[in-house]
């Protein structure tokens, strides 16, 4: 029986240097009753958009909001452990810095397909907030080679996450290729048809190639 293609999207969060910083956070932080409010994301409608030949897994990270890199690299290695070769990867905003810098500084134990980066920063420069943890290591090298095909989606008008970043990132990582948009903010739309479209192209690409080498 043909395995389904799989696809694990590991989404967003904040992280603080220091405790006392977080405590700071809890105690100064604007609240939004509306942000509260639940609703859909395109990590949501990902599975259903993309149809039942594809599993789509979008698992909780520990504690999104006081994000710590040791902590989500060991619920990320145990995830992985359960999950298929030629794995699609997807990272949106601090989930998109955690796959780089792990796939960086680690041998990974999957076959990766591809790899997508959703507004992911690069840095503290510019940002407004820590990466704590979660900051890259000055190669990206191995990430390069065991990444799979590496795409950065980022928005010119993203209020969290600079522009400039997706060129920093395509410059440590020149083999990536840029998809820019215009205004999608920080990618918090409920549906996402790019990112969809080019999920399906992998598979387009997969059976010309199949059918072809069967010809």
């Amino acid at each position: 029986m043909k395995m389904k293609q799989q696809i694990l999207v590991i989404g967003g969060g904040t992280t603080f240097d220091s405790h006392e910083s977080y405590i700071s956070f809890l105690k100064s932080k604007e609240i939004n009753l509306k942000r509260l409010q639940s609703h859909r994301e395109w990590k949501d409608a990902l599975a259903e958009e993309l149809g039942e030949n594809l599993e789509v897994f979008v698992p909780k990270m520990p504690n999104i909001t006081n994000a710590r890199y040791n902590e989500w690299k060991i619920w990320f290695e145990r995830i992985l452990s359960f999950l298929n070769n030629n794995l699609i990867l997807i990272g949106h905003s601090l989930g998109g810095i955690f796959l780089a810098k792990y796939l960086s500084e680690n041998k990974i134990s999957k076959k990766i397909k591809a790899t997508i980066l959703v507004a992911a920063p690069f840095s503290e420069k510019d940002l407004g907030e820590s990466l704590g943890s979660f900051k890259l290591p000055s190669s990206l090298s191995n990430f390069t080679q065991h990444g799979g095909s590496i795409f950065l989606f980022y928005s010119k008008d993203d209020p969290v996450v600079p522009f400039e970043h997706m060129n920093k990132f395509h410059q440590a990582l020149p083999n990536s290729q840029k998809v820019v948009f215009n205004d999608r903010g920080h990618f918090k739309t409920e549906t996402f048809p790019e990112l969809v479209d080019l999920i399906k192209s992998f598979r387009i690409i997969e059976r010309t190639f199949r059918a072809r080498s069967r010809g």
